[in-house]
């Protein structure tokens, strides 16, 4: 027997081995799906969840701010909820549930202050619905509180 010249080696190789000539590409392909389409969904849900909590923080934060700069409670409850809605309307995210709380006297009086809750559901991409309602959704929210100005005219 020879080794040295082909034929009778890599017959036998083939038949060791098997013939498997291009199959890595095909396994490679195969494995590369099933571990990057999971991580691309992943990273869109991450990505749906920040947007959201970047919403819901500067809704909360200008609603605050609206609240405070308002001449009458009725006025500033209006005010509160339009910049709210302006907020979340800036990341496409839907109309929030804003709570709000006066703290430490009436609502606008000088040295009290106003606390303000923003909370938003985030439908996470991809996952069907039951009856009209999303299955897949995340709740987010952010509170901001700012103090009333003390030189403010009551």
């Amino acid at each position: 027997m020879r080794f040295a010249k082909g034929r009778w080696v890599t017959t036998l190789t083939r038949r060791l081995v098997g013939v498997e000539s291009g199959s890595a590409v095909v396994e490679f392909v195969i494995l590369s799906l099933l571990v990057m389409v999971p991580l691309g969904l992943g990273a869109v849900v991450v990505v749906k969840v920040q947007a959201a909590t970047f919403g819901v923080v500067t809704a909360a934060r200008e609603a605050t701010r609206a609240y405070v700069t308002a001449d009458n409670v009725t006025q500033a409850r209006q005010r509160a909820q339009a910049a709210a809605q302006l907020a979340m309307q800036d990341q496409s995210l839907g109309n929030p549930q804003i709570a709000i709380q006066c703290l430490g006297g009436s609502c606008l009086s000088p040295g009290s202050s106003v606390r303000i809750e923003v909370t938003s559901r985030v439908t996470l991409p991809f996952i069907p619905t039951r009856s009209g309602k999303p299955n897949g959704t995340i709740p987010v929210s952010a509170v901001h509180e700012s103090v009333i100005d003390s030189y403010r005219s009551s």
